[in-house]
């Protein structure tokens, strides 16, 4: 009877660290989830208001548009026209064939303007301003110029954190925009010089806007914006949030904000 009653605490700790054993990886991870929501809400938060936006903050919001929007466009628009002529040319070529060619503008909707362009500039956007901005804020707190800066009355997160989250998201808007046009420019070229199409400019333009309505402006809109606040906003909790070296934190960071690039991507193509 005592070896009976003995064994059943055993037998009750089993399921216990099995629970343990999967409760403890979704704790830490709703956790993580908790701050980074709590991150972002700080971001939107102060950049609505207007006393955050001081001379220093609009100095460090005016460089990094500039590096995020303006140094990344020669990148953007070689993307583009690879992705125009080997899917809009392509993609002219075969409706025409197929005596379809009144589907163009649905495809490229869809394909083009919905989907390619926003996750491509994302991956741009992490690539090159991301992983530079985890780095830099990840340098400063390793080597205590945060805390430097918290003495002097001055709040790292206003002035390091809030305009390049603000500077990646309107980057990312205006960057897809242009990815978008140029795709399409020189998709239409290098099927009309290879003789591919027969469509004017104007006609392949008219064709394409016809498809486009307010909904599709206003959800490029949204993903592009949603993709750059994500990316940034992941790279610099990374930065702030690790006990590793920039350099070692930089794959953690790099994978967090492109699945974040995606999931504000698929969300947005769910939901909308």
């Amino acid at each position: 009877m005592n070896a009976a009653a003995a064994s059943l605490p055993r037998r009750a700790a089993r399921p216990r660290r099995l629970l343990a054993a999967i409760g403890a990886p979704v704790l830490l991870g709703l956790r993580w989830a908790a701050r980074l929501a709590g991150f972002a809400a700080a971001i939107v938060g102060h950049a609505l208001r207007a006393r955050t936006w001081r001379r220093t903050v609009r100095a460090t919001f005016e460089r990094e548009l500039r590096d995020a929007g303006v140094r990344a466009l020669p990148a953007v628009l070689a993307a583009a026209a690879l992705v125009g002529v080997g899917l809009v040319a392509q993609g002219l070529y075969w409706l025409q064939a197929a005596g379809q060619v009144n589907l163009i503008g649905g495809i490229l909707r869809t394909v083009l303007v919905r989907e390619i362009a926003p996750i491509l500039v994302g991956l741009i956007l992490v690539g090159r301003s991301g992983i530079t901005a985890l780095i830099e804020i990840g340098t400063l707190r390793a080597g205590g110029q945060l805390r430097m800066l918290e003495t002097q009355g001055v709040d790292p997160f206003h002035l390091l954190v809030v305009p390049r989250v603000m500077a990646m998201s309107v980057a990312g808007f205006c960057l897809t925009v242009a990815f978008i046009v140029a795709s399409l420019v020189s998709g239409f070229v290098a099927a009309s010089v290879l003789g591919l199409f027969q469509l004017s400019l104007v006609e392949f333009v008219d064709r394409v806007l016809a498809d486009l309505g307010p909904g599709t402006f206003a959800l490029v809109a949204l993903k592009s914006v949603g993709i750059g606040f994500a990316a940034a906003t992941l790279c610099c909790f990374t930065a702030l949030g690790t006990r590793l070296e920039p350099a070692r934190a930089v794959p953690g960071g790099f994978m967090s904000a492109l699945i974040g690039v995606l999931a504000v991507n698929g969300a947005l193509s769910v939901f909308l």
